[in-house]
């Protein structure tokens, strides 16, 4: 059974840093290219970052400079690393693993607000 569980999400104040996490299981982790998206509310999901089997990493300008994706294949989790958040950063994040498949976590809540 495939999981991917994300944690570290949470409440921060504007300018602060959260450290996300996913952890996957159930797939040969080192094959998949991992992803981060983020929903905020009312609105769509959106790429946050990506970070391939190669270790090669893509964010969009919105983030650029401010989130990091890594990744290491011997814990089979993938972070992202956010700073200077501002509260358009509000959102529900959550990885996905894509190969042969695609995989979904549930999410994390992250809450950018004084």
């Amino acid at each position: 059974q495939v999981q991917l569980v994300e944690s570290g999400g949470g409440l921060v104040q504007p300018g602060g840093s959260l450290r996300l996490s996913c952890v996957a299981s159930g797939i040969m982790f080192n094959y998949y290219n991992m992803a981060w998206y983020r929903q905020p509310p009312g609105n769509q999901r959106e790429l946050v970052a990506t970070i391939n089997r190669y270790g090669e990493t893509y964010s969009p300008d919105s983030v650029k400079g401010r989130f990091t994706i890594s990744r290491d294949n011997a814990k089979n989790t993938v972070y992202l690393e956010m700073n200077s958040l501002k509260p358009e950063d509000t959102a529900v994040y959550s990885c996905n693993a894509g190969f042969k498949n695609v995989y979904w976590g549930r999410g994390t809540q992250v809450t950018v607000s004084s």
